[in-house]
Parts: structure tokens; C-alpha cells; sequence
């Protein structure tokens, strides 16, 4: 077993606004939701905002980085909109995905390799602003040397196919992720992960992955809050990511 230290939780909202856009109005407030998961001991918020705003809008983004006190992390395709988006609010973390304007959500990781150039004049015009980057990576040790060569300050690894795994060989399908994590922090990189990750499949990854910092969580938290409420919820992950105990 690798020893790391427990990573930190942050909480996507996007869900939360899907909700409230469905009817209208403000309910729930995702200002509100947000300052609660920072009450209720997330130590950070995460949105992914997109061009047709149909989760999180960009006034949502602009409000709470006026008011979250933890760390806020945007996630997104560096469009021209969203730089300028993030050139105005400054974060503290920026995650860049390859999502296309109409993808339901983040369904693969950069091919550094490939996008090599492109990433790194964007990272450097981000970190212009002071925040931290982050690129969104399949699990693929193949891939850490170009993606260091970016600027990158972390990667955030695409959990999907692990999650999917999980259940049938937990070891086998953590294997990839430990390999890109250990190159990646052989590199001097630092190592988020998300997407698909839940109570069941959280403390086994965070008591393996090499470096792990952080974990970036709204779907499956959201939902199990239905049933847990918030509070307990957030709790509960935090546990899962205490990589001294099982919960």
C-alpha cells in the first residue's frame, strides 16, 4: 500500500444548478449549496461551466468566486469565453477539458502528445492570472513527458474506466492510474482525480494512488445527499478519503 496523505474533497455544484434550472428561479440556491459544502467541511468547490449554460451559468461562476472561501476550481474547454471568463474571476485552480460544446459531460482526457503546442500557450495565459492548471488526462504514463512540457501544474485523472472496473477487479483497474500518477509525480506533477468516483470505489484509490491531492465529486455525492443528506454525505467522502480508515 502507497503512503499518501488524505486528499482533499471538492464539491461540483453543476448538479445542483441543473436542478434549479429545471424550474426556474433560485431554488435551490447554488450560492447557498456551495457556502454549505464549505460549512459542512468540503475544502473546495468545483464548476464546470458550458457554452450554453445549461447547468452552472456564468453569473453563477462570477458570484461564487466572490463569496467561496476554499479553494474554486473551474473546470472547462478553453474557449475564448472561458479564458476571458477566467481572466475576470481568477481562480484558484483551472482544469482544462477537451469537451466539445454539446458533450453531456467530460467523457475523455487531453492527448498531450497531439495538443502539445496548443495546451501550452493556453496554460500560459491562464497562469498569467495566478491560478493553478490542471489538464484532464486518461490514465496513460505515455503521456505525462508532453504534458508536463506544457506548464501544467497537475493532472486530474479521468476515473471513468476505473469506476467502471472497480467492482469486477479493483486492483487491475486502478493499475493504469497508478502508473500515470507515480510518472506524473516523478515529474514533479501533482495528481487530482475525478468523474465516477463514489463511496464504494473512493478509499480503495485514495489509500493507492500515488500523490493523490484531490478528488473532484458532484454527481454521485449529489445524489447519495438525496437519501444521506448533504452534510452526512460530505462527511462520509471525507472519510472515504481518509486513507487510515475504511468507512
Amino acid at each position: 500500500m502507497v503512503e499518501i496523505t488524505q486528499a482533499k474533497l471538492s464539491v461540483n455544484v453543476n448538479k445542483i444548478a441543473t436542478i434549479r434550472n429545471a424550474r426556474g428561479g433560485n431554488n435551490p440556491n447554488v450560492l447557498q449549496v456551495a457556502l454549505d459544502c464549505e460549512r459542512f467541511g468540503a475544502q473546495g468547490i468545483t464548476v464546470h461551466p458550458r457554452p450554453d449554460e445549461r447547468h452552472i451559468r456564468y453569473s453563477d461562476v462570477i458570484e461564487l468566486a466572490q463569496h467561496v472561501t476554499t479553494e474554486f476550481n473551474i473546470e472547462g474547454y478553453p474557449s475564448e469565453d472561458f479564458l476571458q471568463l477566467i481572466e475576470t474571476v481568477k481562480p484558484h485552480q483551472v482544469t482544462l477539458v477537451p469537451d466539445p460544446p454539446d458533450a453531456i459531460t467530460s467523457n475523455a482526457g487531453w492527448d498531450t502528445i497531439t495538443h502539445q503546442e496548443y495546451l501550452t500557450q493556453i496554460i500560459a495565459r491562464i497562469k498569467k492570472t495566478g491560478a493553478r492548471v490542471s489538464i484532464f488526462l486518461n490514465p496513460n504514463p505515455e503521456l505525462i513527458p508532453s504534458a508536463k512540457a506544457t506548464g501544467t501544474d497537475r493532472i486530474e485523472l479521468y476515473t471513468e474506466a476505473y469506476a467502471t472496473q472497480f467492482h469486477q477487479n479493483p486492483e487491475q483497474a486502478l493499475q493504469p492510474y497508478i502508473n500515470t500518477a507515480q510518472a506524473a509525480v516523478n515529474m514533479g506533477l501533482g495528481v487530482n482525480a475525478g468523474h465516477d468516483l463514489d463511496l464504494h470505489n473512493l478509499n480503495y484509490m485514495a489509500k493507492n494512488l500515488p500523490g493523490l491531492l484531490e478528488v473532484s465529486i458532484g454527481h454521485a455525492l449529489v445524489c447519495d445527499a438525496l437519501y444521506l443528506g448533504l452534510q452526512n454525505t460530505i462527511q462520509m467522502y471525507l472519510r472515504a478519503l481518509n486513507t487510515q480508515n475504511t468507512p
